[in-house]
């Protein structure tokens, strides 16, 4: 079995402030928005908090957040913490969208790759995107050097964007989709240079969909909530 990073567990929770939390002044944000933050750590080892909108219509920010799963309790302990920890929030925070799933090594590398995103690092890349992604049936119906084939011109195509990391999380029979993709990177046009090149693979025929995408922009968890306490002009 490959070299890789422990099984962890990644959960992308996308939300959006309320008009209640906008029609507020912006001390009494701010106010908030710390208080979230305070409660958001108190859930796993790992919180990152970005920004998503103007990006997205439809959500405002995301919090990731990654723990260990070794043990399968933990699971279990993360939704509890979480749901109590967010439900303070609900008249200024509304859940947007939820994707989450697990590490596990990859059946089509031997090695670790360097292009493996950590999601315990400490240096965040500027960009970040997500989007949950299903293969069609006949894929698992091939055999496994036809598959392996073409997943080896897929890595193949991938080296050529060393500075683009990805992490694969498996959600096979935990939410709709059967994976949550995730790449860093350090420039989105070269992350849409990687996603063009990738379409005319062989393996893309066999893809049954891969939306929505969404596309987060990194800073501290403060800065990225600071965003949303701006005072409008004339406000005291």
């Amino acid at each position: 079995m490959p070299e890789q990073t422990p099984r962890s567990l990644n959960h992308f929770g996308f939300y959006r402030f309320t008009e209640s939390f906008f029609g507020l002044n912006g001390k009494d944000r701010a106010n908030i928005v710390s208080g979230l933050l305070k409660a958001c750590r108190t859930t796993c080892e790992q919180i990152e908090i970005y920004q998503t909108s103007p990006a997205r219509h439809d959500a405002d920010i995301l919090i990731w957040s990654a723990l260990l799963a070794d043990d399968p309790a933990m699971t279990r302990e993360f939704f509890t913490r979480a749901g109590a920890a967010l439900s303070g929030f609900r008249q200024w925070l509304q859940p947007a969208a939820t994707l989450w799933g697990f590490t596990k090594p990859s059946q089509y590398t031997k090695s670790r790759s360097a292009q493996e995103l950590d999601p315990f690092s400490k240096e965040r890349k500027p960009y970040l995107v997500i989007y949950p992604f299903t293969k069609i049936q006949d894929w698992y119906l091939m055999s496994r050097d036809a598959r392996q084939g073409m997943m080896n011109e897929h890595i193949r195509i991938g080296k050529e964007f060393p500075q683009i990391t990805q992490l694969l999380l498996y959600s096979f029979g935990v939410q709709d989709q059967e994976f949550v993709v995730v790449y860093e990177t350090d420039d989105l046009s070269l992350f849409s240079d990687l996603v063009y090149a990738l379409r005319d693979t062989e393996a893309r025929r066999y893809t049954k969909s891969d939306a929505p995408l969404y596309t987060a922009f990194h800073q501290s968890p403060e800065e990225t909530l600071a965003l949303w306490c701006t005072q409008a002009q004339g406000e005291e």
